[in-house]
């Protein structure tokens, strides 16, 4: 039972994740930045987004260390080249937030079917979809580099702070971690309280 849980768990996430980075390519190309395309990530295949690690390893490794009572996974980042755009300031951003309005897309699709289906194991499941996009796209908005609302920070930092900007960037990928294991819980209330507000009803 556990393991189909994971895997339950796992394909939502992936799927998720996959509509994620794909509007990230979306929005570099219709900006001017065709990398990602000519990537190949221009595509909702999940092959060409799943991340050994991201996708695989870390959710099933967070899913055992929690009980079973936690996962998040996330899939390869989209590349793109800042030069191919006209707004060199602001596109990168457009790019970046893409991904999380997303994921906040797809939850208030699935949400409101939940908000006005009758109750059933097919709106649990529906559930279960808006969780983990709404998860997702708060997670993914955190200032912290290398996650998207890093880039809508560097945006607004005034250049008297570039030395903020150069520190978040070399340590980001530590900052996140710590963030993970000690303060993860700041993000959990936000999450509740987007998912009651979309789908009209409390978490599971």
């Amino acid at each position: 039972m556990i393991i189909a849980e994971l895997i339950f768990w796992l394909i939502i996430f992936g799927l998720s994740a996959v509509v994620h980075e794909y509007c990230h390519a979306w929005m570099a190309n219709y900006l001017g930045d065709p990398t990602a395309k000519h990537a190949g990530r221009l595509t909702l295949n999940p092959i060409a987004h799943v991340d050994l690690f991201g996708t695989l390893m870390l959710p099933i490794i967070m899913f055992f260390l929690s009980g079973g009572s936690f996962l998040f996974a996330y899939a390869k980042p989209v590349p793109f080249n800042p030069g191919n755009f006209r707004d060199w300031t602001w596109d990168p951003v457009k790019v970046a937030l893409a991904g999380p309005g997303a994921n906040i897309s797809v939850a208030v699709i699935f949400g409101l079917l939940v908000r006005y289906l009758p109750s059933t194991d097919f709106t649990g499941l529906l559930s279960f979809i808006v969780y983990a996009n709404v998860l997702l796209a708060v997670f993914n908005s955190l200032p912290i580099p290398p996650l998207d609302g890093s880039k809508l920070l560097f945006a607004i930092l005034p250049g008297s702070l570039d030395h903020v900007r150069d520190a978040l960037e070399r340590y980001g990928m530590i900052v996140l971690l710590v963030f993970i294991l000690f303060a993860f819980r700041l993000v959990v209330p936000v999450v509740l309280a987007i998912f009651k507000l979309i789908t009209g009803i409390p978490i599971f």
